[in-house]
Order: C-alpha cells, then sequence, then structure tokens
C-alpha cells in the first residue's frame, strides 16, 4: 500500500429541497456521516456550501479518496458532480479537519458572501487550486478564531 496522499477537489449543485431547517438537517446528516467514514479511512478535508453549490476538497490515501468521491457521485444530494482535480500531495491542507464545514463564523460568512458576490461564486470558473486555495483559506481563519 502507497504512502502517498491526495487531494481530491470539486463542486455539486445542492439538490436538497426544502426549507432552511430541511436543508440545515441534511447539511448536518452529510456532516456527520462524512466525519464518521472519513476518519475511518485516513481522509480529511473541507466543505463549503454558497448559492446552491457544494465545494469540497477530500485528502488522503487514493482508494480510500476515489471511494469517496463515488459515494458523493452517487448521493441524490449532489447534482453535477465535477471533478477539478485529484493530484498527489505532500502534506495534507486540513489535517485537523475530519470534514470541515467553512463559513460558518460570521466573518467567513460576510468575507465569502463578498467573493460569492464579486465572483458569482461558480466553481465551475475556477480551477482546483483556486478552490483549495479558497477553502483553505476559510480552514486557517475558522481556526484561528476558534483559538
Amino acid at each position: 500500500m502507497s504512502d502517498t496522499l491526495y487531494q481530491l477537489v470539486y463542486y455539486s449543485r445542492n439538490e436538497v429541497s426544502g426549507d432552511e431547517a430541511d436543508f440545515a438537517a441534511q447539511v448536518a446528516s452529510i456532516l456527520e456521516a462524512s466525519r464518521r467514514n472519513n476518519e475511518t479511512v485516513g481522509i480529511t478535508g473541507a466543505l463549503l456550501f454558497n448559492g446552491g453549490v457544494f465545494a469540497q476538497v477530500l485528502e488522503g490515501p487514493l482508494d480510500a479518496v476515489e471511494a469517496t468521491f463515488e459515494r458523493i457521485q452517487q448521493d441524490a444530494r449532489h447534482g453535477d458532480v465535477s471533478l477539478l482535480a485529484l493530484e498527489p500531495i505532500a502534506q495534507r491542507s486540513f489535517g485537523n479537519w475530519a470534514m470541515g464545514f467553512l463559513g460558518q463564523s460570521t466573518a467567513n460568512a460576510e468575507r465569502f458572501a463578498r467573493v460569492g458576490l464579486a465572483g458569482g461564486f461558480d466553481p465551475a470558473a475556477f480551477d482546483g487550486q483556486k478552490v483549495h486555495a479558497i477553502l483553505r483559506d476559510l480552514a486557517i481563519e475558522e481556526e484561528t478564531l476558534a483559538a
């Protein structure tokens, strides 16, 4: 088994219907299952939701990352799943996060809202490195605010 780590970046369209409470419950369910499953197979990463779009970075062993991505593609809550990047990495960007949900803090929600408004946040317009950079920067800010 290889010790090489891989990073996968994708985006998908939100297919969760219902009101805000239904959406919050579905996201909580996604996060709970992701954290439980990811910890077991050595995956770390971060998830962001904005304007009907999920953007996510997964990092870990290739077989685990690919299996997780396959499950995401089969999940009816995700539509138009698009792979932006899959590449080997030297180290994890989200080593402390079995699956972080970013942009929840007031500061990051406001900051990301500005990014979204300025660029009409459409991950299809970004490459994997840009989406990764946005999530990494938000994670650093979340960790700083939590400390």
